[in-house]
């Protein structure tokens, strides 16, 4: 096994053609002998022994690579079951065993960094291999293969980042959020030679409106030589808790896929998105956030949060047609969690050109300072960078953090903290009426990094903002909990204390 190598420039690359003689001809019997051959499994279940397809791996593949090859294929499956793994292990073959000329690869997603995913893996694969390794030249956004003058490159999912390419393998990682001016731009690249795949690989979309389902629905209606189609779900009206059910939809359960992770996350998820993203199944509209029932049984208008209680303050700002909300959650064990203002622009035309009042808000948090023992502001900056300087020259730069809500790998992990905690009544709220109305106004929107709320349509006069704050604030109430402050000690002559 190689040790990790630096990306950019390398030396000439000195090491002979790689030894293929040994490999079946064609077909997927070919790449999975060069796989096991050549490809190191990079982590989790097997990391540093050969990567061996399973047989339902070993299906998709055949319907990839068998004769006659299709030129589009799409495979729908759950996430947890090695989609990106798998994509990154085809990549490499296409890279140096497929037999094409001047091989060019790409792996497009809706953006850079999901593009990015695969090619890291494959990057990972190659550092790990001395015969593929030796052969390489890896940089930062591309791997290179003098023998075969072949490249591996990822790229965003669009016409521009696409044109003049000429791709033999054309990998397409989570097709559910790709748009149809994107899908036209991915296949228009593609087609060019002889012989090329348009592979995409993904979990259902969250809507039936999206070019996923209507690939899927052609595929099951008129079947085409041309386009491979294979789906990992389980049967429709199947029991969410049912193993069996759990098992034919995620053929990697029980093996580099964990029971005891899956009923985590049952846990923690909303039943319509477990349904799609771990069963694989099309869910018509996984509408509301969090059910009204399940929010009612946290709320608690009787608890009251003491002064000089510790808290972590989430704010949401806007200019004018949005809300601006600032939230405090208190930092134990069971948290509670309870609004310090909102503005709301006024109905009516004569309220046309209102605008948040900023030192009203500048009020609430200053108020907020004094009356609670506030160990943190997590503040969406956006249209309040001078404030949140301001505050943080005022309060302690170590208390006011910025907290992008467009970050979605972050925001994602701290939505599904938050359902969590109300689904499983881990939280208390003091039964706002402004609060409740925007955690109830809010609906799930699907990224690669997970779900995050949004209003049901962008002018909707329907806020989410309370709704946000809330989230900011208690990611961060729970990371305070867990990680408290380390006491100081004070030297006196004789002793220490803390």
């Amino acid at each position: 096994m190689t040790s990790r190598r630096r990306a950019g420039p390398k030396a000439a690359i000195t090491a002979g053609p790689l030894d293929l003689d040994g490999l079946p001809e064609s077909g997927a019997a070919r790449v999975a002998a060069f796989l096991a051959e050549y490809v190191i499994t990079p982590k989790g279940t097997g990391a540093g022994r050969p990567f061996i397809l399973r047989p339902w791996q070993l299906e998709i593949v055949a319907g990839l690579f068998d004769d006659p090859r299709p030129r589009q294929g799409l495979v729908s499956i759950p996430r947890g079951n090695g989609k990106s793994t798998l994509a990154a292990a085809l990549a490499l073959y296409g890279l140096f065993a497929d037999g094409e000329h001047s091989p060019q690869v790409a792996v497009v997603a809706s953006d850079e960094r999901q593009a990015g995913i695969v090619r890291m893996i494959a990057k990972r694969m190659v550092e790990l291999s001395d015969a593929l390794a030796e052969r390489t030249h890896i940089f930062k956004d591309r791997l290179e293969v003098p023998e075969t003058d072949g490249v591996l490159m990822s790229l965003p999912a669009a016409a521009e980042a696409l044109h003049g390419w000429d791709p033999t393998l054309l990998i397409v990682d989570e097709l559910h959020v790709v748009t149809e001016e994107t899908w036209e731009a991915v296949t228009s690249a593609a087609g060019k030679r002889e012989q090329s795949l348009t592979l995409a690989i993904s979990t259902p979309a969250a809507s039936r409106d999206s070019v996923m389902w209507r690939l899927v629905e052609e595929a099951r209606i008129d079947p085409d030589p041309a386009f491979f189609f294979t789906e990992f779900a389980a049967p429709i009206g199947c029991d969410i808790d049912d193993d069996d059910a759990w098992h034919q939809a995620n053929p990697a359960l029980g093996d580099f896929l964990h029971l005891d992770g899956m009923k985590a996350l049952r846990t923690s998820m909303r039943e319509s998105t477990f349904r799609r993203l771990r069963l694989g199944q099309w869910i018509e509209d996984e509408g509301q956030w969090i059910a009204g029932d399940d929010w009612q049984v946290c709320a608690d208008a009787d608890r009251v949060v003491e002064l000089g209680a510790t808290v972590v303050l989430g704010f949401d700002g806007s200019v004018g047609d949005d809300s601006t909300a600032l939230v405090a959650v208190t930092v134990e064990e069971r948290p509670h969690v309870f609004t310090l203002g909102v503005w709301a622009h006024p109905e009516g035309p004569q309220h046309r050109d209102w605008r948040v009042p900023r030192d009203e808000v500048d009020l609430a948090v200053e108020s907020a300072f004094d009356v609670f023992d506030v160990v943190e502001l997590a503040a969406d900056p956006f249209g309040w960078r001078t404030e949140l300087e301001l505050w943080a020259e005022k309060y302690g730069r170590d208390r006011v953090l910025e907290y992008p809500t467009n970050m979605h790998k972050r925001m994602a992990a701290a939505t599904e903290r938050f359902y969590s905690a109300v689904r499983d009544a881990r939280i208390t709220h003091s039964t706002d009426a402004t609060l409740t109305r925007h955690v109830l106004a809010a609906v799930v929107k699907a990224t690669p990094s997970g779900d995050v709320i949004q209003k049901d349509r962008r002018w909707s006069p329907r806020k989410i903002d309370a709704a946000v704050a809330a989230i900011l604030a208690l990611d961060r109430a729970v990371w305070h909990l867990l990680n408290p402050p380390v006491p100081v000690k004070v030297r006196t002559g004789k002793a220490s204390f803390l």
